[in-house]
């Protein structure tokens, strides 16, 4: 089956990670994470930045961002 994008189904998530120096770092930590557990990532935009505050001071960097990936069909590992 040629690789045709416009007859594939894309399963969205969206995964948040925190890192304690940068929002770069906590979002390349979401990205690791996820990659873990889903195959097929294809793209990801950071649409949330935030900071965790203690006593006045940034705690830690959080970034959360939608991402894709291609469903799989069951039998075959076919694309849906």
């Amino acid at each position: 089956m040629p690789n045709d994008m416009s007859k594939s189904v894309y399963k969205f998530i969206e995964p948040a990670g925190t890192g304690s120096e940068c929002w770069e770092k906590a979002a390349t930590a979401a990205v690791e994470m996820a990659a873990k557990t889903r195959r097929d990532l294809r793209a990801a935009e950071v649409t949330e930045l935030d900071l965790h505050l203690k006593d006045g001071k940034v705690e830690a960097y959080r970034a959360k961002y939608p991402a894709s990936e291609i469903k799989r069909s069951k039998d075959k590992g076919t694309r849906v």
